[in-house]
């Protein structure tokens, strides 16, 4: 059994690799951009790189999560996902610019290929490294790592590139990531006993049957997506807001403001969790709440009171997020659990894409429609998250607030 304090230090050791892998996944976004107009003068082929680096772990979030699931030694196998991960990042970074453009593409979407367990994977090890009682303030942790990441890393990333030069920035982001893969093999995570069996086609559906069938888990997978693909537009909205109040950096501010609510929200909610016993309820109810403050952004005469909405959407998104962590461990079963996790977050990036594109097909309908069609979809994913928690299993997978007790805490 996990002594008291030692539950803390594996906390802290597992927080040390999280940040250090997403903020080389949150920066990389930024640094190779900028690598490909330092070397080619083309951001086309920047874009490209992050396509390239992006698209490949939507689709391998399936067979990532199934095969992390099966493996017996899983920190062999974590390690190496992420090690590579970083590896990658630093093969582009030397060779941009200098190979054809075709190697450099495969080369960053075989690293994109593992960044599946960068996010979920990577989160659903929570389980077996902290005391059942502790989980709901370290899933709050681990949201803070994601809102962390995504602040600092463009920051750290542009501060890098500006400084020295595009090609370090990007290799000391994917040395990061090696660090932090290497650090995974002093977590203790013991061997998957019965582990290592071969991957069967039907392990690939087993976390999409659960995701369809299993009320509390559809209920905050499908709610928490369908959400998504309003924040997903927000980027868009933010510009036309910024243009509408004549102030060029609420484009990026506003964003902002929406991040470091999140990071407040999800610091509060480690602080004093609630609505731990049915965290699916929580993402419906914090769903809502998020599209409150973002209905009244139209009627906020100058860009400090729309400031002030977002950051208090923001901080509604930070314990929805961290609820949702809580109930994809709560409820996927251990043989599926992973892949829960990387599939979920597939997902919700799918759909937070299809939003973006949707934003901007639809912009001319004005920044004010915009803002109030994403509080609207905040509305109707609590709506359906509320009609998807309808089944006979709703009320019996409730369990007692300590979580799981059949999970033990050192796996």
């Amino acid at each position: 059994m996990t002594r008291p304090g030692a539950g803390r230090w594996l906390l802290l050791r597992y927080l040390q690799v999280a940040l250090l892998v997403r903020l080389a996944c949150e920066g990389a976004r930024v640094a190779l951009v900028v690598l490909a107009v330092d070397r080619t003068g083309s951001a086309g082929f920047g874009g490209a790189l992050v396509a390239a680096l992006l698209v490949p772990g939507v689709v391998a979030a399936p067979p990532a999560g199934a095969l992390a699931d099966r493996v017996r030694r899983r920190r062999l196998f974590h390690a190496g996902c992420l090690v590579c991960y970083g590896a990658g990042l630093v093969v582009v970074a030397g060779a941009a610019g200098r190979a054809p453009a075709g190697v450099v593409l495969a080369v960053a979407g075989a690293a994109g290929c593992c960044t599946p367990l960068l996010t979920g994977g990577l989160t659903s090890l929570l389980g077996d490294l902290v005391p059942a009682a502790a989980r709901g303030r370290a899933f709050s942790l681990d949201a803070v790592s994601y809102n962390l990441a995504g602040i600092a890393g463009p920051a750290l990333a542009s501060a890098l590139a500006a400084t020295t030069d595009s090609g370090l920035a990007l290799a000391a982001l994917g040395a990061a990531a090696v660090l932090g893969g290497l650090l995974v093999l002093a977590l203790p995570l013991r061997p998957r006993s019965g582990g290592g069996r071969a991957l069967r086609p039907a392990d690939l559906g087993a976390a999409a049957a659960l995701l369809l069938r299993d009320p509390p888990l559809r209920s905050l997978t499908w709610a928490s997506a369908a959400g998504q693909a309003g924040t997903g537009a927000l980027p868009v909205v933010c510009v036309l807001l910024a243009d509408r109040y004549a102030t060029p950096w609420a484009a990026g501010g506003l964003m902002t403001a929406m991040a470091l609510g999140s990071l407040a929200g999800s610091l509060v909610y480690a602080w004093r969790p609630w609505g731990v016993r049915r965290p699916e309820r929580t993402v419906a109810v914090m769903l809502l709440a998020t599209g409150v403050p973002l209905a009244a952004v139209p009627a906020a005469p100058g860009v400090a009171l729309a400031f002030g909405c977002f950051a208090l959407a923001g901080c509604c998104t930070g314990p929805l997020f961290a609820a949702l962590l809580a109930g994809r461990d709560r409820y996927a079963p251990e043989a599926a659990r992973t892949q829960v996790f990387t599939l979920g977050a597939s997902l919700k990036s799918t759909f937070a894409a299809g939003g973006a594109a949707l934003a901007g097909v639809c912009q001319t309908a004005g920044p004010v429609r915009l803002v109030l069609a994403v509080a609207a979809c905040q509305a109707l994913a609590a709506a359906l998250g509320t009609v998807l928690l309808r089944g006979p299993a709703a009320r019996s997978r409730a369990v007692p607030l300590s979580g799981p007790a059949s999970r033990s805490p050192d796996g």
